[in-house]
């Protein structure tokens, strides 16, 4: 802790020079190593003797002998920097496909629990720059100004992605175009912009405040080795689901429910509770959702499952039944039936961004 600066430095530089007598020992010429073996020895001699001006003038000569051995060339610098970056993204894509997996939500199925992308119609502009950068990083809010430039109509809204991350909209009327800063689903359930819209020169086609879906770390490492708990939030994969057609461009979308059936589970809605095995459903998020406090409203009966109050659902060996905690407005097992097994991603772990109420573990 005490050690002085040159005294550390020459203890690095002997620990160096040994190791390039190791990797290097079958390609130096016998006077060059015998260079180095003498100027180690001179540094180990002067440390030990504690002189200080020696010991500077033992080190630099070192120093110097090992930097004519191994001169530095712009080629070494990028090879360098390259194997740094190319660690880095293999450590990356690994923690990405066997630990954790970062999951945005996308739509409102799970709210209030968790939050979908929440658009916020609003007539006042929008506030100073700082203050919009400030509720970004904290909030994930952004705030988007369209108005129509002439009299118009709109021919369509298609999404576009940047970066492979943030999803715009591109609004095509017959003169003009924009590029907004938010989904089409978005824009067309909480700024009633869609294809048809007629709008004025001079009109606010949509101005307000976006909100961010939640964004999660999904824990992918558990269910390898530790079953799926009823009430868990789960990830899952929407392949080989009929009634959920794959994305053009991103294929099979992801979903995150709450998990409420495992293999074998008899399940029944009688709003706002939900039985499993003839019981009330067990566990904090069920309970939160089945008290139909508000926000909650509690468990709504299906369509194609869990339709009718006095009718049951097994669930199948091979699949988990998904719920969403905002059951009126969720599309989920109750509509398609059973997630299969091989679908299963794992379980939601915590929120990480935005800094909201919803921040840390999901429960």
């Amino acid at each position: 802790m005490f050690t002085s600066r040159h005294v550390k430095h020459s203890r690095l530089l002997l620990r160096h020079a040994r190791k390039y007598l190791r990797y290097k020992d079958d390609r130096l010429s016998a006077s060059d190593r015998e260079q180095i073996v003498a100027g180690m020895k001179s540094l180990r001699d002067a440390l030990r003797q504690k002189d200080r001006e020696r010991i500077h003038s033992t080190a630099d000569a070192l120093d110097k002998l090992l930097h004519r051995l191994t001169p530095v060339t712009w080629e070494s610098h990028w090879r360098e920097n390259c194997e740094v970056i190319l660690v880095a993204i293999v450590v990356a894509v690994g923690i990405r496909s066997y630990f954790l997996q970062p999951f945005k939500i996308p739509t409102g199925s799970m709210q209030p629990t968790l939050n979908g992308i929440i658009g916020h119609p609003s007539t006042e502009p929008a506030p100073n720059i700082l203050r919009q950068i400030g509720e970004f990083i904290v909030l994930g809010r952004n705030y988007i100004n369209v108005v129509s430039r002439e009299d118009d109509q709109v021919f369509e809204i298609t999404p576009k992605k940047v970066l492979f991350f943030f999803t715009f909209s591109r609004v095509i009327c017959q003169r003009q175009n924009f590029l907004v800063y938010a989904s089409p689903d978005t824009l067309s359930h909480d700024f009633k912009v869609f294809p048809g819209r007629i709008c004025h020169r001079g009109e606010v086609i949509a101005r307000g405040a976006i909100d961010t879906g939640d964004q999660v770390f999904v824990d992918k490492f558990s269910y390898n080795f530790v079953k799926p708990h009823n009430g868990d939030v789960f990830v899952f994969r929407t392949n080989n689901i009929l009634a959920i057609p794959p994305d053009p461009v991103g294929g099979s979308p992801f979903y995150i429910k709450r998990l409420a059936g495992l293999p074998g589970d008899q399940l029944r809605i009688d709003p706002p509770f939900l039985y499993v095995n003839g019981q009330k459903a067990e566990g904090y998020g069920f309970a939160r959702v089945m008290s139909a406090k508000p926000p909650y409203r509690g468990y709504a009966l299906g369509r194609e499952y869990l339709s009718q109050p006095n009718r049951s659902f097994t669930v199948p060996q091979d699949g988990y039944f998904a719920l969403g905690d905002n059951s009126y407005n969720s599309f989920d097992s109750r509509y398609w039936g059973a997630v299969p097994d091989t679908n299963l991603v794992g379980r939601g772990l915590c929120v990480y961004w935005p800094f909201s109420r919803h921040w840390g573990l999901i429960r």
